[in-house]
């Protein structure tokens, strides 16, 4: 079946724009679209740096069927590869585990250094023969998907069409360069994972606004009120949210959480959350910084991985420590609040005449954003596939 949506009323300005089609929430063939043009064609999260901390550990990672592979090289560095032998497409690592020699394949044994580069070939040219003058190793090394490693988040490009990341995100790069100086993950109570029965853009929708505060979030409304909130909207590869009053969490004593070193004022009571498209959502404050990548399990399920950051690592002392897991609970808290109303707007869409929705002009910039540049990426990769001559109204 093919579903060609109608995405002309999201490009209408806010005050009379429609919300994307239902059938971007609920109908399969919209979303396996969305997978190519959206998801694959763009640098999207996979990961975290931190689940491959030292020299030769690797995690398999399922990125909506895509079978990828983080390592980190010798050098320090985190690569991806598409998890697949070279030789007849077997899986080759199914847990995280640590490399000690090379990453081989449980099938026939061919061995991959940490850089992807094919080792050795056992019997391929017959019983103790370990070479084969047809077969050039040096071309059948592992499959190398583009990535780049920003706020610990491992991102790819599946499709290896974009411009380098830094390029594609120049400005928020630019935006956040006070917090380019070490983060350090703050231990395991500070990683947590939802799964939630929704649409993956649902969960971009509802982080990118400020709008739902004073009903969803009731206690964080009162200190950071919905009138304490500005709009982010940077019209291109970003949207969000900016709160003014930011307050540090406190022990009873007193004591905070270490500031990032050299903040501008700006940030003693400024913090900024944003949607970096298609599916990572950040926050920074001056005290700890944090990410969370939307996994797309299928059409009505994601799973929302959260990792926080901090400018000292854990362990510098018990007091921070306390502070860190307190200040967990109460983030895990909030993006626990979200789910209902994720889970109830993709239960909404399956009301067969709800016409995408409307957009309020004074509170609702941000998710207008998102919108168009989902609607933006599809009818480019519609163009791209030949599937709707240019010019015409998609």
């Amino acid at each position: 079946m093919n579903v060609m949506t109608q995405l002309g009323g999201v490009h209408t300005d806010i005050a009379r724009a429609q919300g994307l089609p239902n059938a971007h929430y609920v109908d399969q063939t919209v979303f396996e679209e969305e997978k190519r043009s959206v998801l694959f064609g763009n640098w999207a999260g996979v990961g975290f740096g931190k689940d491959v901390p030292e020299v030769g550990d690797a995690k398999p990672v399922d990125f909506l069927g895509m079978p990828l592979l983080l390592v980190r090289d010798r050098s320090g560095v985190v690569n991806v590869f598409q998890n697949t032998c070279r030789h007849r497409g077997m899986i080759l690592v199914d847990q995280p585990t640590k490399i000690r020699g090379a990453i081989r394949c449980p099938y026939h044994s061919w061995c991959y250094g940490l850089d992807g580069a094919l080792r050795t070939t056992p019997h391929i040219g017959g019983p103790g023969q370990n070479t084969h003058d047809e077969i050039d190793a040096s071309e059948l090394g592992l499959v190398k998907v583009p990535s780049h490693v920003w706020r610990d988040v491992v991102f790819v490009n599946i499709n290896g069409n974009m411009p380098p990341f830094e390029e594609v995100h120049a400005d928020l790069l630019q935006r956040w360069s006070d917090f380019d100086q070490p983060q350090y993950h703050g231990g395991e109570g500070s990683s947590f994972k939802l799964e939630v029965n929704t649409n993956w853009k649902l969960a971009v929708e509802n982080y990118c606004e400020s709008y739902h505060l004073p009903w969803v979030h009731p206690a964080l409304n009162t200190y950071s009120r919905l009138e304490d909130h500005r709009n982010i909207e940077h019209r291109a590869e970003y949207s969000g949210q900016i709160t003014l009053v930011y307050r540090q969490l406190e022990d009873e004593n007193g004591a905070k959480l270490p500031d990032f070193e050299g903040l501008p004022e700006y940030w003693n009571e400024g913090a900024e959350y944003v949607s970096l498209f298609p599916n990572v959502l950040l926050g920074v404050q001056r005290d700890h910084v944090f990410a969370l990548v939307l996994q797309p399990l299928s059409l009505e399920k994601t799973v929302e991985h959260v990792e926080l950051y901090y400018a000292e690592k854990p362990g510098e002392s018990d007091e921070q420590d306390a502070l860190r897991t307190e200040n967990a609970k109460r983030w895990k808290v909030v993006f626990e609040e979200d789910i209902f109303v994720v889970e109830g707007m993709q239960r909404g869409r399956h009301g067969q005449l709800f016409d995408g929705g409307r957009f309020s002009p004074a509170m609702d910039g941000p998710t207008h954003i998102f919108h168009k540049w989902i609607a933006n990426q599809v009818q480019a990769g519609r163009l791209a596939e030949g599937r709707v001559p240019e010019g015409s109204a998609a």
